[in-house]
């Protein structure tokens, strides 16, 4: 009976200390925020706005020239003949066609830069949370965004060590 106790307390001990050993670490992390802190981003935020207003300067100096056309070619319809109006209006309506799809390029050309440049930066961050979550054992790393309970540990910090993240930029309040 006594051999039993002891085989007993010893394959209770046995479990206890496997199925500890088997306990998953879990770790969470703002995966949006770590994007928008990385220097990169930032960076490729700078390259956009630029882009974005040059873009915006040759669209508004080409929807200028429309309307001086448009202007120019109603004030005159009245002395022109029927057959040079019907030119005209085609005239503007090819540079309004024109005009709506330079403004259609821009904005694909945008959202196209902005993806591929992304890329890398994503991967990057992907990689530095892999690894941080390899160094520390961690087995799962949830987006903290979408967890109502966050008792697992936070590997933000971590991420911001590894990938040089700058602080968070101040929220604008919007104006009503």
């Amino acid at each position: 009976m006594k051999n039993f106790k002891t085989l007993l307390l010893i394959a209770v001990f046995t479990l206890g200390v496997s199925g500890f050993a088997n306990a998953q670490k879990i770790g969470h992390i703002d995966y949006q925020r770590v994007i928008d802190n990385m220097p990169e981003t930032r960076a490729l935020g700078t390259t956009l706005e630029k882009l974005g207003k040059s873009y915006q300067s040759e669209i508004e100096g080409l929807k200028k020239k429309l309307e001086a056309k448009v202007q120019k070619y109603s004030a005159e319809q009245a002395t022109q003949t029927e057959t040079t109006n019907k030119q005209r209006a085609q005239e503007v309506q090819v540079d309004k066609q024109r005009f709506d799809q330079a403004q259609q390029a821009a904005y694909q050309e945008m959202q196209k830069r902005q993806a591929q440049d992304l890329e890398p930066i994503v991967k990057k961050a992907e990689k530095a949370i892999q690894d941080i979550a390899a160094s520390k054992g961690i087995l799962y790393v949830f987006d903290a965004k979408s967890l109502i309970v966050k008792k697992g540990e936070d590997l933000y910090t971590a991420a911001k060590a590894k990938l040089g993240l700058l602080k968070d930029k101040p929220v604008q309040q919007q104006v009503r």
